[in-house]
């Protein structure tokens, strides 16, 4: 009986439904029960294989559940539930069906058995997504919202050409694990880097999760990225470079969240950073590992939603996310300061919370792996995500100096929703062997250790210190109004400056060159008719009867050539 609808069409469903759905309370019980009918078909249904069908020769199946997908369609679920409780507020048709939509599309591909369903599920999150970003209304966001979209689509069009080429090397389509062999794959791969937010492919995630509405944010930052980490586990675990991208991604995003003031730009920044962790995990390809990733993919889309939301909740009460114009806040906003102090807690790997159970699994298996530089590294990452999230985002929003704004707290179901997630991210952290049950491989994983335990308090305390004596004698970034330039300046002018030149250049020198050969021809032609012109001393002194003998010789020579070939 539930074999009859695949999980990603329950939400294709309710969008349709949603549109002839008047506003109010019907409409808003029935974006909330979508997620948890979603949740409800996936669980009942068992593992296994569904949905397989044949079209244009190529075997395809909508469904796989395994408990590798079955843990990303949970998270997911969750995700979009938190998320539209969030935005009850709304009005917006666009953004709630197109948040129905996304978070089916996220789904499907979490589940797709084969790459072209992958690719069609794939496109389907990029159109989505971008209605969450031009709903904003404003000529930024449509630009902004133009640039995700070209990024989005060609990711996809990377994609269903490294299918393409991999089903004329190997015959099949089916998606399953896959080695850096052939053409195919690294179309393939890179197809998935790009959604990923590989470094000097991650622009896009800064410059378009911040131009979203305040509810499209915490959206955005469940699905995407997190869909892309499913695919890379895949397709690609145990992939060697996969190790040192992921190492990459955890430390670069450092610098430009300490000195970013606008606060989604910073949270931005982080989810680069927290991703790094997850494809080290997937580079590392044991079951302990890829356990790390699974777990941490979970707690990331909690925390992050809920440092998010709370970001969301000034903004929607204040006009402004930038840390500039932000601070004291704490005294009109106390619960959704207490909300996003437990979601920096929960990013910063604080024992009892989400973020330390999860993140210990990675650490582990890289341990395990003797990866004595990519320990350190990812060590010294976890400090920098302490700074940049768990201490700028409350410190410099509710904290620090006294701004004089005192907005009203944030309304009931967004404290709700806040309140939700943090419980979550509690009962992760003070339950660990319970949420373990749902990870892909079975384990008997024991965080609090004293070592574990120990180590990383000494960890949080000593980049508590270090952020403390910084912003004590004036050392720590100012948080100013500015636009700071990433590596996006290499398309956003430079590339520009550079075709701009090109052309010109090009233009001149093509200018030159058909005067050039204006001047060839004329030359050729005042040479020609001087010579063989009818005005020319040659051709009037030329016999009629030699023209004739000679013409007769070329046709002789002519005939004979025929002939003889």
């Amino acid at each position: 009986m539930f074999e009859l609808i695949p999980t990603s069409f329950i939400f294709f469903v309710m969008a349709g439904v949603l549109v002839f759905t008047p506003h109010g309370i019907a409409r808003g019980i029935l974006l909330l029960a979508t997620p948890f009918a979603a949740l409800f078909h996936i669980w009942l249904i068992g593992f296994g294989n569904f949905w397989p069908y044949e079209i244009f020769g190529f075997d395809l199946e909508l469904m796989r559940v395994d408990r590798l997908s079955r843990i990303f369609v949970v998270i997911f679920c969750l995700a979009s539930f938190l998320g539209n409780l969030f935005a009850w507020h709304l009005r917006d048709t666009t953004q709630q069906v197109a948040a129905l939509l996304y978070a089916g599309s996220a789904i499907g591909a979490a589940l797709s058995g084969d790459l072209i369903s992958l690719f069609f599920y794939w496109e389907g999150t990029a159109l989505a997504s971008v209605f969450l970003i031009w709903a904003r209304g404003t000529e930024g966001a449509y630009h902004t919202g133009m640039r995700y979209l070209i990024v989005q689509i060609g990711s996809g069009v990377i994609l269903i050409a490294g299918v393409a080429v991999f089903y004329r090397e190997t015959g099949i389509v089916s998606f399953d694990q896959m080695t850096l062999a052939s053409l195919g794959t690294w179309l393939i791969f890179i197809s998935f880097g790009i959604k990923c937010a590989f470094p000097l492919m991650h622009n896009w995630l800064q410059d378009s999760y911040p131009a979203a509405t305040v509810t499209g944010a915490v959206i955005l930052s469940a699905f995407t990225t997190k869909m892309a980490i499913y695919a890379l586990a895949r397709g690609f675990a145990g992939t060697e470079i996969l190790i040192y991208i992921g190492t990459i991604m955890t430390l670069f995003p450092i610098f430009f969240a300490e000195i970013e003031n606008d606060m989604r730009r910073v949270l931005s920044y982080s989810l680069n950073n927290q991703l790094g962790f997850m494809v080290v995990a997937i580079g590392i390809g044991s079951e302990l590992a890829l356990n790390g990733m699974a777990g941490h993919a979970f707690a990331h889309i909690l925390y992050k939603a809920l440092l998010f939301m709370s970001v969301g909740a000034v903004l929607y009460r204040t006009g402004t996310a930038k840390a500039s114009e932000l601070g004291g806040l704490y005294r009109t906003m106390p619960l959704t300061a207490i909300f996003c102090l437990i979601g920096a807690a929960s990013i910063s790997a604080f024992p009892l919370l989400s973020g330390f159970v999860t993140k210990s699994l990675t650490l582990s298996s890289v341990a395990e792996e003797h990866r004595t530089i990519i320990w350190l590294a990812l060590v010294f990452a976890s400090a920098g995500v302490l700074s940049h999230s768990g201490i700028k985002i409350p410190f410099f929003t509710f904290f620090a100096h006294d701004s004089g704004k005192r907005p009203a707290e944030a309304p009931r179901h967004m404290l709700i929703a806040m309140g939700i997630t943090s419980l979550l991210c509690i009962l992760i952290g003070v339950f660990p062997s319970i949420f373990y049950q749902i990870l892909p491989y079975d384990t008997s994983y024991v965080p609090y250790t004293f070592d574990h335990v120990f180590g990383q308090l000494q960890l949080l305390f000593f980049a508590l210190l270090a952020f403390g004596l910084l912003y004590r004698f004036g050392l720590h970034p100012p948080e100013i109004d500015a636009t700071n330039i990433d590596t996006d300046i290499i398309y956003r002018k430079w590339m520009p400056s550079l075709l701009g030149l090109s052309i010109i250049a090009f233009s001149r020198l093509y200018s030159r060159i058909l005067i050039k050969i204006s001047y060839l021809i004329k030359y050729a032609y005042k040479k020609l008719n001087d010579t063989q012109g009818p005005k020319s001393a040659r051709v009037i002194g030329y016999p009629s009867s030699a023209m004739v003998i000679n013409i007769t010789i070329l046709f002789a020579i002519a005939l004979i050539v025929i002939f003889v070939s």
